[in-house]
C-alpha cells in the first residue's frame, strides 16, 4: 500500500477491515515518522511497546470481526490527558515525573 500515513483515518479504517494492511503496519509506520522527525520535539514520551502491544490486539479484534470503527488506528495524545504508567506533565515542572494510576 502507497504511503500510510498519508491515509485519512477513513482510509484507513476501510483499508484495515478490508485487509489492506494491518493495525501493525500502520503503527511501525506511524513508529518510523515520529522517529525520523525527532528533532521537531513534537513527541514528548514515546510508547513504541505500548503502541505495538495495541496494534496486535487491535489486530486479533478486527480479525475476530469484533471491532468498533476506530479500532486499530494509530493516535497521539498530548501529555496533558493522564494516560495510564505514561508520564503527564503537561509541560510543567510541578507535574515532572508524575505517572498517573488512571486514565
Amino acid at each position: 500500500m502507497a504511503d500510510l500515513n498519508k491515509l485519512t483515518i477513513a482510509a484507513a479504517r476501510d483499508a484495515l477491515r478490508k485487509g489492506d494492511v494491518s493495525s501493525a503496519e500502520l503503527t511501525e509506520a506511524c513508529l518510523g515518522e515520529i522517529e525520523s522527525a525527532g528533532a521537531l520535539n513534537a513527541f514528548v514520551h514515546n510508547t513504541p511497546e505500548i503502541a505495538r502491544a495495541q496494534a496486535a490486539a487491535a489486530d486479533a479484534r478486527i480479525k475476530a470481526g469484533d471491532a468498533p470503527d476506530m479500532c486499530g488506528i494509530p493516535l497521539g495524545i498530548k501529555d496533558l490527558f493522564c494516560t495510564k504508567g505514561v508520564p503527564s506533565q503537561a509541560a510543567s515542572n510541578i507535574l515532572k515525573g508524575f505517572k498517573p494510576e488512571y486514565e
